[in-house]
């Protein structure tokens, strides 16, 4: 019996520079852990300060500030791990790998992602804006990481990938003061062209939507079978499409009041 006790003394003597040792470095690895988390969020608060005063988008800031935490801790992570004798070398390698193969398989997405990303950096149209890209046209909903939501005139969603709206040409006429409209009628060419202009600019001239600078001006296009006319004006953003509609009405019943011969009459898109 007292053999044993003196043999299992001698391996706890033997073993215990090595317990001590490793205690010591789990221990001096917690502090790390617990002092570099702590940093970390310090750290972060202070990057979401300055973002909000920069008045970067907060969908924005809350992605950015994600990942610049999760990058922080995951090398935190590392560190604390190979302090205590793990090895990362393999773990770093593995996760490099996974990362390139979702990368690949995700290729269209991460395009979509980044190019949220640009929208929020940039911010070449926001919520409310009226914007025409990639085919589609409406008014902006919601700015999302991976699409934009847009209601059409319809009252119809349209969702548009990221992707395509940073790669593509936005015209987005919110950010401009006042937008051109026009409205044009076809008229015969026995008619009387100065008689028209006269008629269609008095339709428009004591209107307090329509801007006297610039002023409004009537143009004429021939064509085959008979004349263009085109009544434009300047206006406000928000008032094209209701001043549009009711001047298209407006040209047709004053024309045929005054005995033209109308074709069939067109509405012109309002230029940016």
């Amino acid at each position: 019996m007292e053999h044993q006790v003196n043999s299992l003394w001698v391996q706890l003597n033997a073993w215990l520079p090595t317990v001590l040792s490793y205690t010591g470095q789990v221990v001096l690895a917690l502090i790390v852990l617990l002092v570099g988390w702590k940093i970390i969020n310090m750290v972060t608060h202070a990057m979401g300060r300055m973002m909000s005063a920069s008045h970067i988008e907060p969908t924005l800031q809350g992605f950015l500030l994600s990942v610049a935490g999760l990058l922080m801790k995951a090398l935190l992570l590392i560190s604390v791990a190979s302090m205590v004798g793990i090895a990362t070398t393999s773990f770093v390698a593995v996760l490099g790998a996974a990362g390139l193969a979702v990368g690949m398989a995700l290729q269209g997405s991460l395009a979509n992602f980044a190019g949220g990303v640009l929208i929020l950096l940039f911010r070449p149209f926001k919520v409310g804006d009226s914007i025409v890209a990639g085919g589609s046209a409406g008014t902006v909903e919601s700015i999302e990481m991976f699409r934009t939501v847009l209601r059409d005139a319809k009252n119809e969603m349209i969702y548009v990938p990221n992707g395509t709206l940073s790669n593509n040409i936005v015209v987005n006429s919110s950010q401009s003061d006042r937008l051109q409209a026009s409205v044009t009628v076809l008229i015969d060419y026995n008619d009387d062209i100065d008689k028209a202009r006269a008629l269609l600019l008095g339709a428009v001239e004591n209107d307090v939507l329509v801007l006297k600078t610039p002023a409004p001006a009537v143009g004429f296009l021939p064509q085959p079978a008979n004349i263009a006319v085109t009544l434009s004006f300047w206006c406000a953003p928000g008032d094209v499409t209701p001043l549009t509609g009711k001047y298209s009405e407006t040209a047709i019943q004053i024309l045929k009041r005054e005995g033209y011969r109308l074709g069939t009459t067109a509405r012109t898109a309002p230029a940016s």
